[in-house]
């Protein structure tokens, strides 16, 4: 269902910009995105794992170095494996969506797949300012397919991926770029229960628990965004 090429924050930043301009569409939390991206990932692929606090909080703990050639999630796992002391979930996704340049850096992955194009344009004619816009639009047209034909049609064994995805897409405003206010108003019980966990059929018991996980970190952005800014 997934394409498997492309991680999920790459996906989630190909949903984020705008295709033509090559900027990021307004009142899209991205940064909160693909933090919240990061940390599924390393969820799915066990470098950590959640566990409950005495106090009741979710924190984050480290299991083993992943074994991903991902520059920007080697860094987050190292970040995670060398602090002192593990620290709520929402802690990490607030310090990931704070990577310096995180933006670019992700699109710069995209230019190098030869999906995006690195570019500059100008803001108040004075300013410049990097922009990328799409080149090759197959690949997010085939996610946006597979977010609707989820969201849209009784689909059965939706894989923990997805899950995630449409999960981080809906608390982060992705969701209704690619969704009417009429159909996300109609689909609105579909979509709880894929971000609910109750359409992935036959996966893992493992996959499931770090989709949940992911679910988690889709729902405290918000409150993320409220504390921090």
């Amino acid at each position: 269902m997934i394409d498997n090429s492309l991680r999920i924050y790459e996906q989630i930043m190909l949903l984020a910009l705008k295709d033509t301009e090559g900027t990021i569409t307004p009142m899209v939390n991205y940064h909160y995105a693909l933090a919240g991206a990061f940390v599924a990932e390393l969820l799915l692929t066990k470098s950590i794992k959640v566990e409950k606090s005495k106090h009741g909080s979710t924190l984050i703990q480290y299991v083993s170095d992943s074994e991903t050639d991902d520059e920007i999630l080697k860094e987050c796992i190292q970040k995670i494996k060398t602090t002192k002391r593990n620290c709520r979930i929402e802690t990490w996704v607030s310090k990931f969506a704070n990577f310096h340049h995180l933006k670019h850096r992700v699109a710069e992955k995209l230019v190098a797949r030869g999906i995006l194009k690195a570019d500059e344009d100008k803001v108040l004619l004075i300013f410049k300012r990097k922009i990328y816009p799409e080149i090759n639009s197959e690949p997010e047209q085939k996610i946006v397919e597979n977010i609707r034909k989820v969201i849209l049609f009784d689909t059965v064994d939706v894989d923990p991926e997805m899950v995630i995805l449409i999960s981080i897409a809906k608390s982060t405003n992705l969701l209704k770029t690619l969704f009417s206010k009429s159909e996300l108003k109609t689909y609105k019980d579909r979509i709880d229960q894929v971000i609910n966990g109750e359409v992935t059929g036959k996966a893992a018991k493992e996959a499931i628990d770090a989709m949940q996980a992911a679910v988690m970190v889709a729902v405290i952005i918000p409150t993320v965004i409220t504390t921090t800014s």
